[in-house]
């Protein structure tokens, strides 16, 4: 189902783009669209344990589409560096390929949600949770269940 990658010298190994995973700041999100388009909208979104957990409004072109499909593509990136004079750029990304779930009970929710915490408020973990806590119920949170996974990279 799911192709090898044609420049095989270039694939990371699963624990290199597991850390591509853990300190990417944000990834795209493409999801079945409407009529013959696609849809592609960037995310926040954290690495746990062979998941991808993200938050988003409970309503919206986004929310209706992972509801109808859950089958979605993520890609990251973690270095984008244009190299002029070679006309190509040095980079580090991955693609994981999963199918969304949203989270139900208030346990998955305040534990997906502290993750985020802790990747996006280093250092203000009170502040993080604070803000959760005031906004929970206005959002959903999902889950990511990745089923393939790869990881390549360009570099000089």
């Amino acid at each position: 189902m799911f192709r090898e990658m044609r420049l095989a010298a270039q694939q990371l190994s699963q624990e290199e783009t597991i850390k591509i995973l853990q300190e990417a700041s944000h990834a795209t999100l493409a999801i079945n669209g409407d009529g013959e388009y696609p849809y592609s909208v960037p995310i926040s979104f954290v690495y746990n344990d062979g998941k991808i957990y993200f938050h988003g409004a409970a309503a919206g072109q986004k929310f209706d589409l992972m509801m109808r499909d859950p089958h979605v593509c993520l890609s990251a990136i973690t270095m984008d560096d244009v190299q002029p004079k070679g006309f190509t750029t040095y980079y580090r990304s991955a693609v994981v390929y999963g199918d969304i779930k949203r989270l139900e009970t208030m346990e998955e929710i305040a534990a997906a949600m502290m993750l985020t915490v802790d990747k996006y408020c280093e250092g203000d973990r009170e502040g993080g949770t604070a803000f959760m806590n005031a906004e929970m119920g206005n959002f959903c949170v999902y889950c990511l269940d990745i089923k393939h996974m790869t990881g390549k990279r360009s570099e000089g």
